[in-house]
């Protein structure tokens, strides 16, 4: 096993290979809502099969269906941000720094642990792939302490406004992480930075399903449906986009679910660069 093996990857990381297989199975459809051609180098690097058909259960459809979505959508929200600084908070193996037409000068940084970042640059390497703007990696434990500091010293600036995306990343944190996190970023936000993060919701009762376990059973839920309102709190304006309301924004009609669907996406807006709350 060496660390770019992805047996190297921790069970939380190695979910990032099962986002990849939804990107790929997106990307080889007729009409795509994107098209990402790594992700499926991805797979087959993993050692994971590409499955013959789509999910059968209800929660794995509505799952894909809601990765799809939220790969678009936070791929137009991105570009229409016109920032100039992006980071990629837990970025996986997100190739948006390769496959997005990203204004010229854009510098884009992803942060991950040490072997996903290895595992990406090699089947990336391994395929000739070029960003498409000033790609920087940084290795390290979102929950250390010191990544802001070492952000700062990879050449993030903190003065400039600043497109962040923690995509897919609350929900495996627990509230005091995920708040500690938060609370990182809006300390280097400039005012007029955006935040994309997804609408917490309680994950208690997702179903347990064994298929899906080694995602589900990773969740701790974050902030919950409180995650807007932290946010509100601390010195961001929210704007709340509805998985219904996506989906009918990309004309992408969702599988059935059992009950009400109360996934989202939330876009944050810096109005301060101070935390405002007591």
């Amino acid at each position: 096993m060496t660390p770019q093996s992805p047996e190297s990857l921790s069970p939380v990381s190695r979910t990032a290979v099962s986002v990849a297989l939804v990107r790929a199975y997106e990307s080889a459809r007729p009409e795509p809502l994107f098209s990402d051609p790594y992700a499926a180098a991805f797979v087959a690097a993993s050692g994971m099969a590409m499955p013959a058909a789509g999910p059968d259960s209800a929660l794995a459809r509505r799952m894909v269906a809601h990765t799809i979505l939220r790969t678009r959508f936070y791929d137009d929200r991105l570009l229409a941000a016109g920032a100039g600084q992006v980071v990629l908070l837990a970025a996986g193996l997100d190739t948006r720094a390769y496959r997005l037409r990203w204004p010229r000068g854009t510098r884009l940084f992803e942060l991950d642990l040490a072997p996903v970042l290895a595992f990406k640059d090699r089947v990336l390497g391994g395929l000739g792939a070029v960003p498409a703007c000033e790609r920087t990696t940084l290795a390290g434990n979102l929950l250390h302490p010191d990544w802001p500091r070492r952000l700062v010293e990879a050449g993030f600036d903190p003065a400039r406004p600043t497109a962040w995306l923690a995509e897919g990343l609350l929900v495996y944190l627990t509230a005091d992480e995920a708040a500690g996190l938060l609370a990182a970023v809006g300390d280097l936000s400039a005012p007029g930075s955006r935040l994309l993060v997804e609408k917490g919701r309680d994950v208690t009762g997702t179903p347990q399903e064994p298929a899906l376990a080694h995602i589900t059973g990773l969740w701790k839920g974050g902030l919950g449906a409180g995650t807007h309102d932290w946010l509100a709190d601390h010195g961001w304006t929210t704007r709340i986009t509805t998985l219904p309301q996506a989906a009918a924004d990309y004309g992408r009609p969702l599988p059935p679910a059992a009950g009400p669907v109360v996934t989202g996406f939330i876009e944050a807006l810096r109005t301060t660069s101070d935390d405002v709350s007591p």
